[in-house]
């Protein structure tokens, strides 16, 4: 049974645990003492026991089976293998593997391929098909087998609803610590691939080296592979393009919040707030194209008729693109945060004299700051790590220069042109892709710390 039947087969089996065990328990209410009253919980509590009893356990079983069943039946066929292929380099078995598995899988006819080739691969089909029936028995027993474990324990005097409860919150925590552990994993994983790469490239040199030049070379009278890791002209146009998006989003985004929460009418908020978050629907790339094959051109032309010399290719174009991306990070936050402002502040201001417009700029405006901060912060995150746009629009050359009519490129662009393709982790052109990462990740957590300290400051203000 494949491993799509086998679910459903498990879903079925919890379907039944739950019948039984509600069943159960209400066949143990005992009416001459007020029948369900009798019982310490509801009888579906005792149901969802049951149930739980049954799938935990077959989940359990089938994510164990498939976390080793790779590795236990590579180690079978493998020494299955002749002596001179098994004590081949681990690349080149891998490449003997791998052909196996082909042929398995009818991607390589089996003629002409050797013959231990094709007595391997035979092999592997009867182990998988084995190690298929045998998930499937096992898994089997195993929810039959504890749900009627359970369902025998089921008395009227049992806390079913406790226990349940009991399960749910687990989960819960181990859900919110899945989160916490990756985010743990990410961070130390960058931060120790970052340790290797300045190993071999001094940190002073990364930070404040004013070249960028990623290849290293392969043979001492290799020409361009000088392998300079100055990092400076990347943060230079990571800044320089979010600084124009920011510019373009955030009075953008906060006047329409503004119109939105504050003049329009319900019947125009209705129609005009889903077609501005529309814009944060749009695939990446689609802005992307639009960059490279209309606003790049258009700001080209536009730069020659004034006599300026424009790039094909500048951080204007993206910076401009983005900006028009983010715009709805800024302004659905900002009108969320504005229409929260308590109804109360804007009556009194009103009543002290002073316009609409006033109370907006000295009541409505700085109650709202830390939610508009927020806003704001979270656009900046965005653009900061926005890549797509800036590879199509901006380039990929490190230049350093804070013209936005020059074409340049971001910290994110390089980590992917530098991770592109089969890459081996053991020179600095890879290792470098971590400690960009790190940089940015140093980056946006200061960013968060200093919105965490806006919305502190301002918020015991305003409750």
């Amino acid at each position: 049974m494949d491993t799509s039947n086998l679910l459903i087969l498990v879903v079925i089996l919890t379907a039944g645990a739950f019948m039984m065990g509600r069943n159960r328990s209400m066949s143990m209410a005992d009416t001459s003492r007020g029948g369900y009253r009798n019982l310490n919980s509801l009888p579906s509590y005792y149901g969802m026991l049951t149930a739980l009893w049954c799938v935990v356990p077959c989940a359990v079983v089938l994510f164990g089976w498939s976390l080793f069943e790779g590795v236990i039946v590579d180690q079978a066929v493998t020494n299955q293998l002749p002596e001179v292929i098994r004590s081949l380099p681990a690349a080149e078995l891998g490449l003997v593997m791998n052909s196996i598995a082909n042929i398995v899988e009818g991607n390589i006819a089996a003629t002409g391929q050797e013959a231990y080739a094709v007595a391997a691969a035979e092999t592997l089909v009867s182990i998988q098909a084995t190690s298929q029936m045998a998930l499937t028995g096992s898994v089997i027993a195993v929810g039959i087998l504890l749900a009627l474990f359970s369902w025998v324990r089921i008395k009227p005097e049992q806390k079913a609803r406790l226990q349940v409860e009991g399960a749910f919150k687990t989960s819960l925590l181990l859900c919110a610590s899945v989160a916490i552990i990756a985010t743990i994993g990410i961070v130390f994983s960058v931060i120790f691939e970052s340790l290797r790469f300045f190993d071999s490239v001094p940190v002073t040199e990364f930070i404040f080296g004013t070249h960028w030049s990623p290849q290293t070379s392969i043979r001492a009278d290799q020409v361009g592979g000088s392998g300079s890791f100055g990092a400076v002209p990347l943060f230079l146009g990571t800044l320089l393009i979010s600084l124009i998006a920011l510019i373009i989003a955030v009075p953008c985004g906060l006047m329409a919040a503004i119109y939105l929460s504050e003049y329009a009418s319900p019947k125009m908020r209705t129609y005009v707030k889903p077609m501005l978050e529309m814009l944060a629907g749009i695939p990446t790339v689609v802005y992307g194209f639009f960059a490279a094959l209309t606003v790049a051109p258009f700001i080209r032309d536009l730069g020659t008729g004034l006599g300026l010399s424009v790039s094909s290719e500048s951080a204007l174009a993206a910076g401009l693109v983005m900006g028009v991306m983010i715009i709805p990070f800024v302004s659905s936050l900002s009108d969320d945060v504005i229409s929260a402002v308590p109804q109360s502040l804007r009556d009194g201001s009103l009543a002290l004299g002073s316009t609409r417009s006033e109370s907006i700029k000295n009541v409505v405006i700085p109650a709202a700051l830390p939610g508009i901060v927020g806003g704001v912060l979270l656009a900046a995150s965005r653009a900061i790590g926005e890549t797509m746009i800036v590879m199509m629009a901006a380039g990929l050359a490190a230049h350093l220069t804070a013209n936005p009519l020059e074409s340049v490129t971001t910290v994110t662009v390089q980590i992917v042109t530098l991770l592109v393709g089969d890459q081996e982790f053991d020179s600095p052109k890879t290792l470098s892709a971590f400690a960009l990462g790190l940089m940015l990740f140093i980056v946006t957590l200061v960013l968060n710390y200093f919105a965490l300290y806006i919305v502190k400051k301002y918020r015991e203000q305003y409750e």
